[in-house]
């Protein structure tokens, strides 16, 4: 029925899906490899499905479900970015704010320049700031297979950005940091007085009736595996922000459809719709961009226009204008955004144009492939790009992500490993 999810349980369900969506689905399905799990949110207009494959731990006792929770990575980095478009949009913070007016004063990176770096630096990777902390990898290495970051709190992180180099004038380079976003939710949290877990309860996840999307330990259901045995949950306590939120299929449905349309996602009464319209629009407007592959920044997402050059920084990463696609030049957006952590890989993108949706969650339990594995995300991108295709866009022309964009999935020991 349109509009009602259809629920994919065991291979031999095919029939709950459309034919063209299951065989498009299948390499998608078999990322994670033969013992894994993995679970797909795909809207089509109206069309609305939810389908789950294979098993959400290692003895295969319990199947991946539409509640089965998936930890996010870098995906976490859409919702932070809501976070701070809604804060603007009520007037709590500015997006050219400094981050000098949400730190203690003994806290604050030293600048080569005079220009200060802002709140939007953060969220579009120029602030200059290194993709990780000071000192982090130090205190991750007695720890690496298990929980190489947990012990890096916010007391640590504190401590290190006095003494965190500045590379370059910030807003002028794009330079991938984990830091920079980890480092915009503590300030969100600061300059709303509440731990950024609370915060995105109550700001982001409450209103859009993600019951099941939060950065605690919560319900987990799937864990990764290395070599039989179970990687602990990934803890970065310093930097929620960048890589900590952990959600499920049914959960991304309601959030691919917010971003999509939100009067098609029911509000509780004490949400505020004009608040949560703008800060949506704002998420995907482009700020920044690359001209290498037409990948453009926005507020925890990237963006691809369809059609013609989109402008942006070059090769070199230098920052240039980032407009809105002209109208009737193939101006077809595709906006994505990807993560992994130890065992888990996750892929976020929607059309609004096309009004398509895709959210591909997955978890290996006989190592770590699937996280380094960039064919994932590769193959996620064509996922969405063909659906939009579908729909009757011109998205079926548009590139995959290039190599040198910011799109960097690997978040946590990996990309600590450099």
């Amino acid at each position: 029925m349109p509009g009602a999810p259809a629920l994919l349980g065991e291979p031999g369900d095919a029939e709950d899906v459309p034919a063209d969506l299951d065989r498009l689905l299948r390499p998608l399905f078999r990322s994670a490899g033969p013992d894994g799990g993995v679970a797909v949110v795909v809207i089509r207009g109206e069309e609305r499905t939810v389908a789950c494959r294979g098993q959400s731990d290692h003895p295969g006792r319990h199947p991946v479900r539409a509640d089965t929770r998936f930890e996010l990575g870098s995906v976490t980095k859409t919702f932070t970015g809501l976070l701070l478009a809604e804060m603007a949009a009520r007037g709590e913070v500015r997006y050219d704010d400094p981050i000098d007016r949400y730190l203690p004063a003994n806290a604050v990176p030293g600048y080569p320049h005079e220009r200060p770096i802002t709140l939007l630096h953060l969220a579009t990777h120029t602030s200059g700031l290194p993709r990780l902390p000071v000192g982090l990898r130090p205190a991750a290495a007695p720890r690496w297979f298990t929980r190489p970051c947990a012990t890096f709190g916010s007391t640590h992180l504190l401590g290190a950005l006095p003494r965190t180099p500045v590379r370059g004038t910030p807003g002028t380079q794009v330079r991938y940091s984990n830091l920079g976003c980890g480092l915009l939710g503590l300030l969100l949290a600061n300059a709303a007085g509440q731990r950024y877990d609370d915060l995105l309860a109550a700001r982001v996840c409450g209103p859009l009736g993600l019951v099941d999307t939060s950065c605690g330990p919560g319900r987990e259901d799937v864990g990764g595996y290395r070599r039989g045995g179970r990687v602990p949950s990934f803890r970065l306590p310093a930097l929620p922000g960048a890589s900590a939120v952990r959600s499920t299929a049914d959960d991304m449905l309601r959030y691919l459809q917010a971003h999509l349309s939100l009067d098609a996602v029911p509000l509780p009464e004490r949400a505020d719709p004009a608040v949560l319209r703008t800060a949506l629009a704002e998420v995907r407007r482009p700020r920044v961009g690359r001209r290498r592959g037409g990948t453009r920044l926005c507020l925890g997402w990237n963006q691809r226009g369809v059609g013609g050059d989109v402008g942006g920084p070059g090769d070199d990463g230098a920052v240039g204008a980032a407009g809105e696609p002209a109208e009737g030049e193939g101006a077809v957006e595709l906006v994505f955004q990807a993560g992994s952590t130890r065992g888990f890989s996750a892929f976020v993108g929607f059309s609004p144009r096309a009004q398509v949706g895709l959210a591909v969650l997955a978890g290996a339990w006989s190592g770590v492939r699937v996280l380094r594995d960039r064919g994932f995300v590769q193959g996620a991108y064509e996922t969405l790009r063909t659906l939009a295709a579908q729909r009757g866009t011109a998205a079926g022309s548009a590139a995959g992500p290039a190599a040198g964009s910011v799109v960097d999935p690997v978040v946590g020991p990996a990309a600590a490993a450099g």
